[in-house]
């Protein structure tokens, strides 16, 4: 029986592109696959005659001799063979390929994408940037302009890679796929095409300014907004503004780490801000009014209750930090550091051995403190 034109089976007009084989290869592989045509006993044959078609159509050296002289030119040990097309001893290594081409087709886009690397660019690496502000500028939140060290987009190819600008041509190790296949027994081991490295083009003619990588390093200004209320490890993500591709891909992302400094007034517990005062003995004893600074610059009056004691606090409402994602703010705890007195004069040295001797009743801590220290020590005496 005399073959069939592989232009016919493969249903394509002669002159048909690369893509144009390929297109209507793979459909008709879907359509004729045995495992989907149980009930179709010439599926395998027709199937098989698919593949034939298109190891001899795909490659454009057996494509032009079949051009030229028809099945004739894999007659007579032109092709090496036995009459099958590119030399194979037999189908099985043909079915296996086209089993995986099929195969890519119905499920790659479930599994990940493993249809190849056509006309696909590396996407360029995310980028990290640590970058300090002060206390008052994340309550205030600011514009900041930083420099970022980075790799982008080359002008000369317009990210190309090629000189002029020029397209990068298809692969011929991969056919465009980014990946080849070799046969072990039954098996199809599949790896990244060494000669593209799985980007499933090359060029010819290299951009001299970025050496075909369609990117060149640099330093890039960016006004970055830092929204009031961060804190030490807030992260903020600027997408598409991290490293460029490599010819022409998407670019990756730039994240923005905070680190808080450490303030000379202000202790920062998430929105809630302590500020330790000193206060003197005397205004600790008989009260009075003091002013406290607050982290928006101001100042805050305070009344020290008489009789404060060390380590109390007061609070003052919504005077902390704003809340990140919004909510109400944070407060501020004034804690009280009671001051005592040094470098004393003659005269208030004698004033306090005065007061001290009047002062039994005036000491209630004290007075608690060591009638506890000898209820102890008499229990140990026992």
């Amino acid at each position: 029986m005399a073959k069939r034109d592989y232009y016919d089976v493969l249903g394509i007009a002669r002159g048909a592109s690369a893509d144009e084989i390929k297109k209507a290869y793979r459909t008709k592989a879907k359509e004729l696959h045995p495992d989907r045509n149980a009930d179709n006993p010439d599926a395998e044959a027709q199937f098989k005659e698919a593949n034939e078609a298109y190891e001899v159509l795909k490659d454009a050296e057996k494509k032009a001799a079949y051009d030229r002289f028809g099945h004739a030119a894999f007659e007579g040990g032109m092709g090496g063979g036995g009459g099958r097309p590119g030399g194979f001893g037999g189908n099985q290594g043909d079915f296996a390929s086209a089993f995986s081409d099929v195969f890519d087709d119905l499920f790659g886009d479930f599994m990940g994408g493993r249809g190849g690397g056509r006309g696909r660019a590396a996407r360029g690496a995310d980028l990290r940037y640590n970058l300090r502000v002060s206390l008052e500028e994340a309550y205030s939140g600011l514009q900041k302009t930083i420099n970022v060290p980075t790799s982008v987009s080359c002008s000369s190819c317009s990210g190309s890679g090629a000189e002029g600008g020029a397209e990068p041509q298809t692969c011929p190790t991969c056919s465009g796929m980014g990946k080849v296949r070799a046969q072990q027994g039954f098996f199809t081991v599949e790896r990244t095409c060494p000669t593209c490295g799985g980007l499933g083009q090359i060029i010819k003619n290299p951009c001299k300014a970025c050496a075909g990588q369609g990117r060149v390093h640099k330093d890039r200004a960016l006004s970055v907004n830092i929204p009031a209320g961060v804190e030490t490890g807030t992260r903020i993500r600027l997408a598409g503004e991290g490293e460029a591709g490599m010819r022409g891909g998407p670019s990756g992302d730039l994240y923005i780490f905070i680190e808080v400094t450490k303030h000379d007034l202000f202790e920062r517990e998430n929105t809630n801000l302590f500020c330790r005062v000193p206060v003197s003995m005397t205004t600790a004893a008989l009260g009075g009014d003091i002013e406290v600074p607050t982290i928006d610059g101001g100042r805050s009056r305070v009344k020290i209750p008489a009789g404060s004691q060390s380590g109390r606090q007061m609070r003052l409402r919504s005077k902390g930090m704003p809340a990140l994602r919004g909510g109400p703010a944070g407060d501020m705890f004034i804690e009280l550091a009671v001051e005592t007195p040094v470098n004393l004069t003659s005269r208030q040295k004698d004033l306090l051995r005065e007061f001290e001797a009047l002062s039994e009743d005036n000491n209630p801590e004290s007075k608690s403190f060591f009638s506890s220290v000898k209820t102890f020590w008499d229990s140990m005496k026992g």
